[in-house]
């Protein structure tokens, strides 16, 4: 038997619920509901409405009724999974001879609840369907994080990395890939024990977090002491100061006789390439540059000088 603890039993801040009902009384009752539980929610009349909200916020549950004007709930639930496959939703109506448990089951729908129905039904369908969410969305992050450093990782980098490439091409932007790794690192390693290089590693997360900007940069652990970040809006100048200044946090750590090599280079979309030549190309160049700087003494910032960046 699992015993929930006071934590568990509050809800989920970030979770924000959208009811349509065209009944003022069911949207009167089921927002005082949610908002005893601590919900934030938005009720609306119809389908039609319901469908604009989607447009201007995010929603993680929908509590709908089937029967209403303008568009029904089944086109509502529709439209939903066609657009907002993420969201979850309940169908409450009382018309259960029009629309079967199995109808909206089989139509998208999470869950069915009869008029009139039940408050204590309703809240542990509620906490169901958001202890699922939180599991999903805990499972998504261990699968693109790294465990040590928590990161993202090697196969989450190669989908952003794509992402942003295109994006920026796109809106005409500049976007500059980092590679950086740590200099002597196996020494240091062999020295002082794997406990005190996963210090080295763990340091080294948190540095490059302290020198992203919020929202903007990505990092990434690509493999063993090998990190990136993706540097999106941003020019030779500024990317090379985000580099140097990872530098000087790197000294204020003093981990003995090592260092950190960095490569700098700018995405290049060529008429000639394809995109995974492109994004090839620009990993190679950040990773010549990286490997230049270790070749000069380590523990320095080389940019690419590509003459088509």
């Amino acid at each position: 038997m699992t015993i929930l603890t006071e934590q568990d039993k509050l809800p989920n801040l970030n979770t924000r619920i959208l009811i349509v009902d065209d009944d003022p009384l069911i949207l009167d009752v089921l927002g005082t509901f949610l908002a005893s539980l601590g919900y934030t929610y938005k009720a609306v009349e119809n389908g039609k409405d319901a469908v604009d909200s989607l447009k201007e916020k995010d929603y993680t549950i929908v509590i709908t009724d089937m029967i209403m004007p303008k568009m029904d709930g089944m086109q509502l639930l529709k439209h939903i999974k066609d657009n907002y496959p993420r969201i979850d939703v309940i169908v409450v109506t009382g018309y259960t001879g029009k629309f079967s448990y199995t109808d909206v089951i089989k139509a998208g729908a999470c869950d069915f609840i009869s008029k009139p129905f039940n408050t204590d039904e309703l809240e542990a369908k509620l906490n169901r369907i958001i202890r699922e969410q939180s599991l999903i969305r805990e499972l998504e992050r261990l699968s693109i994080c790294d465990s040590l450093t928590d990161l993202y990782n090697r196969r989450y980098f190669d989908l952003k990395l794509n992402e942003e490439a295109h994006r920026s091409f796109r809106q005409e932007y500049p976007v500059y890939l980092m590679m950086l790794d740590v200099d002597r690192f196996k020494p240091y390693n062999d020295a002082h024990g794997h406990l005190a290089g996963d210090r080295v590693l763990q340091a080294i997360s948190k540095i490059l977090t302290q020198c992203t900007r919020e929202n903007v940069d990505m990092v990434f652990r690509i493999g063993g002491d090998e990190f990136s970040m993706i540097i999106p809006y941003a020019g030779k100048k500024q990317a090379i100061l985000i580099a140097e200044r990872i530098l000087e946090y790197y000294k204020e750590y003093d981990f003995t006789k090592t260092g950190l090599s960095i490569g700098l280079a700018k995405f290049v979309r060529r008429d000639d390439k394809s995109w995974a030549e492109d994004i090839d190309d620009l990993i190679f160049r950040a990773d010549k540059a990286l490997y230049q700087a270790k070749d000069e003494g380590g523990n320095r910032v080389i940019c690419d000088d590509d003459k088509n960046s």
